[in-house]
């Protein structure tokens, strides 16, 4: 009987358990629902019908979509910006995995003032996003800002230019901005992670002769392969998102010439700036689109990532 009884309390003590966590979980559940999971299923069923101005008329199916790709502006605007938002990823993630990788690796062997440049490397990713773009667009002035001051200062006058104002280096000058503020976030994961790695290995793979750049190479970069799944997904998310840098630096028409132009600015262009009848399902559609591609890419990098990372066990 002893042991009945010990089976019904413990069933009894995960059931009582199992209802405290969904108590605890509920809200975040509900906020979840009301603000992710909602308007995500209602921008969904918006594309399949026409709109004229606020009032959906009849059911299109995928007229929406295929407007997209053969009406214009849309069939040059969107390859143009969706190739932006790689940039953004290929240059946030080069930066990520090189400097902030570097500097988390320096941080990671210091033992003074360690504290103090973690800071310090991590305020930008702290400020927004809308805030440090409208600081560089006024850095990057051709008339009063700093840096083309400084460049006349020190006789390189010849590289003082319009920086926001040339098609050839504006949408550089967003991927050097988005890239600088994202630093901090990399070296405070990458830093937790080399926290993570016994020293032990790192000792004994130098006593049996391996320096310094075979024990990264072999021991910590491996290590650190779940770090780096977890930047590369939420840095992809970030890249295919991008809108206050480039809005703050480039306006919502990704001036000049659309040299800064992103998929979110095309989105709030249909949305608000169009004046089309059909702005809502073809805002819609964009947004449907955008999302469904973050989805599919970030769960094919988390499962790349996930094999990579099984094969060192």
């Amino acid at each position: 009987m002893s042991a009945i009884t010990s089976r019904r309390t413990t069933r009894t003590g995960i059931a009582l358990s199992r209802r405290a966590g969904m108590v605890f979980v509920l809200p975040a559940l509900v906020l979840f629902a009301v603000f992710i999971l909602y308007p995500l299923l209602t921008a969904l069923s918006y594309s399949f019908f026409g709109w004229t101005g606020i009032v959906r008329g009849g059911f299109t199916g995928i007229e929406n979509y295929v407007a997209l790709f053969t009406e214009l502006p849309f069939s040059t605007d969107i390859p143009n910006a969706f190739l932006h938002n790689l940039l953004l990823f290929a240059g946030a993630m080069f930066f990520q995995n090189t400097v902030g990788l570097g500097l988390a690796t320096l941080l990671h062997r210091m033992s003074r003032f360690k504290r103090f440049f973690q800071t310090m490397y991590t305020l930008p990713y702290l400020v927004s996003p809308l805030v440090v773009g409208y600081l560089w667009s006024l850095m990057l002035s051709p008339l009063f800002g700093p840096v083309n001051s400084v460049l006349r200062a020190i006789g390189l006058g010849d590289l003082a230019k319009p920086w926001l104002g040339d098609p050839a280096t504006a949408i550089w000058v967003v991927v050097i901005v988005t890239a600088w503020q994202w630093i901090g976030f990399p070296v405070l994961l990458y830093g937790a992670a080399l926290g993570g790695i016994p020293e032990e290995i790192d000792e004994a793979a130098s006593l049996d002769g391996a320096g310094p750049w075979q024990r990264f190479r072999s021991i910590t970069l491996p290590m650190l392969v779940p770090a780096i799944g977890t930047v590369s997904v939420l840095t992809f998310i970030g890249a295919m998102e991008a809108f206050p840098i480039p809005y703050a630096l480039g306006g919502s028409q990704g001036s000049p010439a659309g040299a800064t132009d992103v998929l979110s600015l095309l989105f709030y262009r249909t949305a608000f700036e169009s004046g089309s009848s059909n702005a809502i399902g073809t805002s819609s559609a964009i947004a449907t689109l955008l999302f469904l591609f973050i989805f599919g890419v970030s769960m094919l990098i988390t499962w790349l990532m996930r094999r990579a990372e099984r094969r060192l066990y």
